[in-house]
């Protein structure tokens, strides 16, 4: 081969390889496993949270995205207990994940803690604006964004409900979280409506299952009582025990989801936290390919259920009203 020709055939493989090597570098990049965290409040145990956990995995796998395969999921799971959740914020945050999917109030509170740098997708949190999430809902601003699960004006409903199906009711406890902005926020919207409808409320915490059950059961001592129990990941901790306490002492409940009243609860009203779980998978994939949180807007529900459970109603002796039996998604008999 001539001199002339080998110095041309060497610059053109030059060339070649200026062109593949980026392509190379392209494919190799694109073919690393990515990683995603995933921090709930809920315990890993409770069949509400798989259910919702299952809603989320099916959605990404859908999107391209299998744990094992071209991703890894590193879940933590609180039980409802803010210590725990704490820690498990921190182990994720050291994990620098490409994002984080956290579902409630607590588990995103803790996870902004812990970093403002790793992208954060959040679920089923009520007004993270008022609670200083994102800076509003349509620029979030910050590491953060996700779904809304409803503003505080949706706890006055319950109220109205809980009238609506038992009209004696003058009393009614509200079973609230009050470590969280969100069980503040949803008691004080609910007292807020109270006189308009001839209900005197008072709250009760749900910090543990003891003090959960001596102040429903002191509050049953009196007639013409009810229950409305207010969202937070202690109360589904403590959903059977306040389903069971709701049967024994008789008191006519509102739930905030629709798990309580298949599981023995009277009736529910509030957004669909599955779909939730599926939006917030399409939210994991977009930043997996290179969005960023800060643009993509905070998006409100856009399902909403009502569940009722007529052989609940049956053993209370309520007759539910027609009106709200042709309203509901769900009757239970």
């Amino acid at each position: 081969m001539r001199r002339r020709e080998f110095i041309t055939l060497l610059g053109g493989s030059a060339a070649a390889s200026s062109v593949l090597w980026p392509l190379a570098a392209r494919a190799q990049q694109s073919d690393r496993i990515r990683r995603i965290g995933v921090l709930s409040a809920l315990a890993e145990n409770d069949a509400n949270a798989q259910v919702r956990y299952a809603a989320f995995l099916q959605v990404l796998q859908q999107l391209g995205w299998t744990d094992g395969r071209n991703v890894r999921i590193d879940a933590r799971w609180g039980a409802g207990d803010a210590d725990d959740v704490r820690k498990y914020a921190a182990e994720l945050a050291a994990l620098a994940p490409d994002v984080i999917l956290t579902t409630g109030a607590v588990a995103v509170a803790l996870m902004l803690q812990a970093t403002r740098t790793v992208p954060i997708v959040f679920a089923i949190v009520p007004d993270p604006v008022g609670a200083g999430f994102v800076d509003s809902l349509s620029r979030p601003g910050g590491n953060a964004t996700g779904f809304m699960q409803f503003e505080y004006s949706l706890s006055a409903k319950w109220l109205e409900l809980l009238k609506q199906i038992a009209p004696g009711v003058t009393r009614a406890a509200v079973l609230r979280d009050a470590a969280v902005t969100a069980g503040i926020g949803q008691f004080a919207v609910i007292q807020s409506v109270a006189p308009s409808v001839g209900v005197e409320v008072s709250p009760i915490n749900v910090r543990d299952a003891g003090e959960i059950e001596r102040a429903v059961t002191a509050f049953a001592r009196s007639a013409n009582g009810g229950l409305i129990v207010t969202a937070s990941a202690l109360s589904v901790v403590h959903r059977d025990l306040i389903i069971t306490l709701a049967a024994r002492h008789k008191l006519p409940a509102v739930y905030f989801e629709r798990f309580f009243v298949t599981g023995g609860g009277l009736i529910s009203y509030g957004a669909d936290f599955i779909d939730q779980m599926r939006r917030a998978a399409s939210y994991v994939d977009r930043i997996l390919k290179g969005e960023k949180p800060a643009d993509l807007p905070v998006q409100a529900p856009t399902k909403y259920e009502m569940v009722i459970n007529l052989k609940t109603a049956k053993a209370l002796g309520l007759a539910i009203p027609p009106t709200l039996l042709t309203r509901a998604d769900e009757v239970i008999e």
